[in-house]
This record gives C-alpha cells, sequence and structure tokens, in this order.
C-alpha cells in the first residue's frame, strides 16, 4: 500500500474515533437545560433582606378583608368559613405557612447558595426558613418539575432562571394554604410565580398567584426588602403549648352566613359589600364610576392612622 493511501486511512480512523469519543460525551451528558455558570448572575442574591417597615402587603387587620382579589363562589365561601382560632390548637401551632408567606409574613429573607464542588455552578438558592414558615428552595440546574402527582408539601417545588436583571421563578406542588392570613385559600393546584429584582441595596419581590380553583384572576403581590449589614436569624424553632384549645377538640371555623366579621371592614370605610368580599368586578377602574354616587368616605383618621389600634377606637366610639 502506498504512504498516500496509508495517510488517508489514518485520518479517517482519526475522524471516527473523534465522532465516537464526541457521541459517548453527550450520552454521559444529562438532558434538558444545563446549569447555568455563577458568572451569568447580574447580581448577588444571597445575603441578609430585611423587610422595610413602610410596607404593609399582609391585608390582616380585620378578619374579613378580601379587598383587591377576585374570588370564585367556592373560595370567597371557604375565606369567610376560616376562623383564626385554628392557629391556637396544639396540632396547627408549628404547621407552618405557604410559599407565598415569604411576602405575606413580618419577617427578612436570608438566602444562600449550593454550589456543585465539581462544576463550581449554582445548584439552587436557598432561603431559611422561619419560625412558622417552611422555607423556599430555588433549583438553578435545569431539573424539571415532578408528576403532578408527586408529593405536595407546604414549601412547595420551586426551580429558577436568571432572566435579564430578574432572577425568575416557578412554584408547583404546593398543599392546600392561604393567599392571605385572614383564611383566603389556594388550592393544591395553585402555582406562584416570582420575580426578584435588585436596584441598589433594594430587592423587589414580585409574586403572582394563580389558583383554579380560588382565584378567578391572578393575584398580583409586590414586597421591597434592603440588604441588612447586620447578619438576620430566624431560626428559633416552632415550639406548641396550651393556647385555649385541647387535643381533641374540633376545629373552630363558621358555619356558612354566620361569619360575625362579614361586615366589619365594610362599616369602617363605608365600603360596598362586593369589593370587601372580593367580587371580580371592583379590581377595575370602571367600578369606582358605578359607586361614585352612593359612595360616603369616612370621617377623617385622627389618631393612630395606618395602624390596627384606630378600628379598635373607632369600633368604641
Amino acid at each position: 500500500m502506498g504512504s498516500d493511501a496509508m495517510f488517508i486511512r489514518l485520518v479517517a480512523f482519526a475522524a471516527l474515533v473523534a465522532i465516537a469519543a464526541g457521541q459517548l460525551s453527550a450520552q454521559g451528558r444529562p438532558e434538558g437545560p444545563q446549569p447555568r455558570d455563577t458568572a451569568a448572575a447580574p447580581w448577588d442574591f444571597t445575603g441578609s433582606w430585611a423587610p422595610i417597615g413602610t410596607e404593609d402587603v399582609q391585608n390582616d387587620s380585620l378578619p374579613v378583608d378580601y379587598l383587591g382579589l377576585a374570588l370564585t363562589e367556592e373560595g370567597r365561601a371557604r375565606a369567610l368559613s376560616y376562623d383564626e382560632s385554628q392557629k391556637s390548637m396544639i396540632d396547627r401551632q408549628c404547621q407552618g405557612w405557604g410559599a407565598a408567606y415569604a411576602v405575606l409574613g413580618p419577617f427578612g429573607l436570608v438566602a444562600s447558595q449550593q454550589i456543585d464542588p465539581a462544576t463550581k455552578r449554582v445548584v439552587a438558592y436557598t432561603i431559611d426558613s422561619w419560625e412558622d414558615w417552611n422555607g423556599l428552595t430555588i433549583w438553578m440546574d435545569g431539573r424539571p418539575h415532578p408528576s403532578v402527582y408527586a408529593l405536595h408539601t407546604q414549601e412547595g417545588f420551586t426551580t429558577g432562571k436568571w432572566d435579564g436583571n430578574g432572577l425568575a421563578a416557578h412554584t408547583t406542588h404546593m398543599k392546600d394554604g392561604f393567599i392571605r392570613k385572614t383564611g383566603v385559600p389556594l388550592s393544591d393546584e395553585a402555582t406562584l410565580d416570582w420575580r426578584f429584582i435588585r436596584h441598589g441595596d433594594v430587592m423587589t419581590v414580585l409574586l403572582v398567584a394563580k389558583d383554579p380553583n380560588y382565584l378567578v384572576e391572578p393575584e398580583i403581590i409586590s414586597k421591597s426588602f434592603r440588604l441588612s449589614q447586620r447578619p438576620l436569624d430566624y431560626r428559633t424553632p416552632c415550639v406548641p403549648g396550651f393556647e385555649g384549645r385541647e387535643p381533641g377538640d374540633g376545629v373552630p371555623h363558621f358555619a356558612p352566613g354566620k361569619n360575625p366579621f362579614t361586615d366589619e371592614f365594610m362599616q369602617f370605610y363605608s365600603l360596598p359589600r362586593e369589593a370587601v368580599l372580593g367580587y371580580p368586578e371592583t379590581l377595575y377602574p370602571e367600578y369606582r364610576k358605578k359607586i361614585k354616587a352612593t359612595y360616603v368616605p369616612p370621617p377623617p383618621c385622627t389618631e393612630s392612622c395606618g395602624q390596627s389600634g384606630n378600628f379598635v377606637r373607632r369600633r368604641e366610639r
């Protein structure tokens, strides 16, 4: 065989080896999106983020306040059946709130990251738990959400990715929970979409909750946090104790049409009942025109304005 023919065969053999090696390498990689490099993060999500005291998104000053919500009939009925005394039951004191409580609760966010020691890439961000909240893990490695029949937890299952200047995340697989502390429910089919955006030392969290069972339209909540120079620590364990209800007592609740607080918020602010109870049409500007001729605003506040104590003083008059 001539030298030219031998050279051509060697080149062809080397090409086949290279192709085979590439196929084996591809077979060794997991399917789906690959983990993103930490350098792709436009800003550092980790650290202690303290809540800004001038914001209040809890809507828990009065037992029945569904203003700004678009509830289904079933969602409204279940919310009106809720009695806050349920949290005094021994078996419910440490039950924990759902994932949405990250912005509904009073505490800050303490975020850390899990790094793959081999690739040095971020596998997940973790927001530490509180005494009555189970925390949140945001998986950043491209793993898919589990089957619809997989285990549902208070925390749910959350995946995330950097999108432009924000961290976008999506939560599924949550147990039945609440979108407000006053008992407005979220079903186990609800989903949460998050957007974490930073401006200087302020991080704004935008939450969009969707629920085919209890919400006619998505509920949108935003809350801002400020980077804290002092590390925050909320790891105080929840210790149940006697709060007025013995083990085995029935679950406190209100029968249909029997909630004594239904008209309280309405009377304080002269609001129509359908607005207080979360009827969808009340969310739109056209509704203001509809009630303009009949709406009578309450008298100006003179003391403790913006505080729940003001409600007590009004009640005593």
